[in-house]
């Protein structure tokens, strides 16, 4: 069972429950295993990509005998939202619903949302150090960080068949996705875009520098860049500000929803982080409703931190990625004196452990780092 599982059973016994995130990170996986079905043979499984589970789903013609019953990629149909909420109001609490989909479901759900107060909405994210192993390895770590967290890829652990499925992956987002939740005409310079996006992780993302290299205007690159987000290819964060650094506040920071794309070690390595910290911030919001955010330190004259996570506005801590084991950075100490983040964290791929009190701050391991903040 995945790491949200519980947690999902339980809203289930009060209200629908919706299973967003990328295309192939397991949420027909995680649905059937939560109606204890063994395949998608299970009679309480519709997807609305097979003809003739479309009919049945349109006429309303399911096995009502299932009390949980699956509606995969329903949200292709164009009226999905109230076939959705007349078969809730009518069936439930005798049938409930799980429905689920891909960077679409996310994306229409905020169009006026005539199912509001029936659901609870869970993002179904990569797997993550902590979920892969209550007591995880070296080797655990080492396979993570080369094939990522999707499960196909990361429990083959084949480098042949890693590339083959991030090309396929990437065809299929462009081809797929793309085409059917987008009104765009020029695909081709969408995809050079998001191929060139692996090279600029943990780096300000440059609008101006991308418009010059694609030929159009800054609003067009901007608009792409949010299409790639939807489609749950890359995500962005934010500069933290505070009254007594000088920040900066505009530009973003660029992440990738698949880490085993970025070619640089210590790119890969700070984009992980970055991707197990936005777990951990969706899973509060979405388990516990807390208002989460991820944010990035850096002030004019470049000093950073390359992470701060916010719960309800608020400063939780700050992390700084090594891969190395290395003093620790001048920029916690300096940021430490000018700001009320309760603590600093600098985390590697080494041993060292090593508290710093009048900074607010320690070096650990990355696995000692999850087990402390009780990761998912």
């Amino acid at each position: 069972m995945r790491y949200s599982s519980t947690k999902i059973l339980t809203d289930l016994k009060e209200k629908m429950v919706f299973i967003g995130g990328p295309r192939q990170v397991g949420k027909t996986t995680l649905s059937l295993e939560l109606i204890g079905a063994s395949s998608k043979e299970s009679p309480a499984y519709f997807n609305w990509d097979d003809k003739s589970d479309k009919k049945k789903i349109r006429n309303s013609e399911l096995s009502f005998e299932e009390p949980l019953i699956i509606l995969d990629e329903v949200h292709k149909f164009k009226k999905w939202r109230g076939l959705v909420k007349g078969l809730f109001d009518k069936r439930y609490p005798k049938n409930n619903f799980i429905v689920t989909g891909s960077a679409r479901l996310d994306y229409y759900r905020f169009g006026g949302d005539s199912l509001q107060g029936r659901y609870h909405y869970h993002r179904l994210h990569p797997f993550s150090l902590s979920e892969l192993s209550k007591t995880p390895s070296k080797t655990d770590l080492q396979m993570l960080l080369k094939f990522g967290g999707f499960p196909e890829p990361l429990f083959k652990s084949n480098e042949r068949h890693l590339r083959r499925w991030q090309r396929e992956y990437f065809e299929r987002v462009i081809d797929d996705d793309l085409r059917d939740l987008e009104n765009v005409k020029d695909i081709g310079s969408i995809a050079i875009l998001a191929d060139e996006l692996p090279n600029r992780v943990g780096s300000i993302l440059s609008i101006r520098n991308l418009k010059e290299d694609l030929e159009v205007a800054h609003q067009t690159v901007e608009s792409w860049v949010q299409i790639l987000e939807r489609l749950y290819l890359c995500f962005r964060i934010s500069p933290f500000g505070a009254k007594r650094i000088r920040a900066v506040k505009k530009e973003k920071k660029l992440y990738l929803w698949d880490w085993s794309q970025v070619p640089d070690d210590g790119s890969r390595f700070e984009n992980f982080i970055a991707s197990q910290l936005l777990k951990y911030c969706h899973f509060l919001e979405d388990t516990e409703g807390y208002r989460m955010e991820l944010q990035f330190i850096r002030d004019i004259d470049k000093r950073e931190i390359d992470f701060v996570v916010i719960k309800d506005k608020k400063p939780l801590f700050a992390v700084e990625a090594k891969t190395k084991e290395k003093g620790l950075a001048p920029s916690i100490s300096y940021f430490a004196e000018r700001t009320d983040i309760p603590h600093f964290y600098q985390i590697h791929l080494g041993s060292r452990d090593q508290e710093f009190p009048d900074s607010r701050a320690r070096i650990l391991p990355f696995a000692k780092f999850c087990q402390l903040l009780e990761m998912p």
